[in-house]
């Protein structure tokens, strides 16, 4: 699904129920972050999430004209997982600016070997940044953006209860795979659908 004008609240209405939304989507998104290590995390984006970051940007930049909205909604839609895949936001996070810098340095790469695995399937590498590249020869990027597609049979067995496992291979970030929690893959089995299969 993509999200429309139609879904947003004006910055009027959004004032009046912007607490009680952001509790909302604070509470989804606890089912929805993955902690790799202390410092790596995804964020597996969806329909309510995004549409709170589309929220909270039009009212930070007061936008209200049409096309500013627009170009909100072209940024944030690519992000919706679309039924056969998973959405995530990538985040290295390190407290310290000098730690900050070496790491990203030592990470080149990185993006790309962020895994998911549906058990009993081959592991699916993440699509990273298809938006605009987020590293240079020196460094990568804190942020990335990513999608991991999968297969019809590995949708089948992901909703059919299957683990679902997640790992990075990178030499500089070793994470060897682990099973998410339920509630995480309950949460992300919602993005699959089964009409894919047909």
């Amino acid at each position: 699904m993509t999200l429309t004008r139609n879904d947003l609240w004006s910055l009027e209405q959004y004032a009046e129920k912007r607490a009680e939304f952001r509790t909302e989507v604070l509470s989804h998104k606890q089912d929805r972050v993955v902690n790799l290590n202390d410092n790596a995390r995804l964020i597996f984006e969806d329909e309510m999430t995004l549409r709170y970051q589309i929220q909270e940007m039009l009212r930070i930049e007061k936008v209200f004209e049409a096309a500013g909205i627009q170009e909100e909604l072209d940024v944030y839609n690519p992000l919706i997982p679309d039924g056969d895949n998973w959405k995530a936001t990538f985040m290295l996070e390190y407290t310290d600016i000098e730690e900050r810098r070496e790491q990203l340095s030592k990470l080149i790469g990185v993006e790309d070997k962020i895994w998911m695995q549906v058990t009993g399937h081959d592991k699916v590498y993440a699509i990273a940044d298809e938006d605009l590249p987020r590293q240079n020869d020196v460094k990568t990027s804190s942020v990335h953006f990513m999608r991991f597609q999968l297969l019809p049979t590995m949708i089948r067995d992901a909703l059919n209860g299957a683990a679902i496992v997640t790992g990075c291979d990178h030499d500089n970030l070793t994470i060897a795979g682990f099973v998410i929690s339920e509630n995480t893959r309950l949460s992300l089995v919602n993005d699959l659908q089964a009409a894919t299969l047909n």
